[in-house]
């Protein structure tokens, strides 16, 4: 049995352990990014195939990027926008962050705060996570705990009744991948079109 309570699972997470929770779109695979290369080996996961960093807040995570203060205003602006909620952003990444991330381009990171009263619980008690759904790299999302711990049995799975007492309403983004978009310098590029529509109009101009 991988299913443990929420203390030890947020322990298990500090301590540099895989552990998986839901989250408002797919259940997450989640570990310190000082040890983000232990997802890519349980996934057998493509090393051009980034982590993304979630936070329980929007400040949680500026520390993370770098940019002019105008392009912090504006992403400032786009997270408070959509976030907490189905949208990643990829933004140019801070000396904080570690290659192991992101290996093949370790000038970016992928950003988000989910819409979770389980995820923000969790993440309230641990830094930023490295985060990706939970599966075998091509295979499809998994989407429940028992899923997670009969493909992942190493993985700390947060136990159902932790999940049950926070859980939130359902949402139309449940299931669904977030969205992602990039910021290229003086806009944004859709890189995929998921849980929730972008606003792309939001740029420097």
């Amino acid at each position: 049995m991988t299913h443990v309570f929420m203390s030890a699972l947020v322990a298990g997470a500090n301590s540099g352990q895989i552990v998986s929770f839901p989250t408002d779109t797919i259940p997450a695979l989640a570990v310190r990014p000082d040890y983000a290369e232990l997802i890519f080996t349980l996934k057998q996961r493509s090393n051009n195939k980034p982590l993304i960093l979630m936070g329980a807040f929007p400040a949680s995570l500026w520390s993370y990027v770098k940019g002019t203060d105008a392009e912090l205003e504006i992403w400032q602006q786009v997270a408070q926008k959509y976030w907490p909620g189905a949208l990643t952003l990829v933004l140019p990444a801070s000396d904080k962050v570690t290659g192991a991330m992101n290996p093949t381009a370790p000038t970016t990171i992928g950003l988000r705060v989910p819409n979770s009263r389980v995820a923000i619980a969790i993440l309230s008690q641990t830094a930023p996570l490295a985060t990706t759904s939970a599966n075998i790299s091509g295979k499809p999302p998994l989407h429940t705990m028992s899923e997670i711990e009969a493909e992942f049995p190493e993985v700390l799975t947060l136990h159902p009744t932790e999940s049950t007492e926070l859980e939130e309403p359902h949402s139309n983004t449940q299931g669904v991948p977030s969205t992602v978009v990039k910021w290229t310098g003086d806009s944004w590029q859709i890189l995929r079109q998921g849980a929730v529509s972008f606003n792309c109009s939001v740029s420097k101009g």
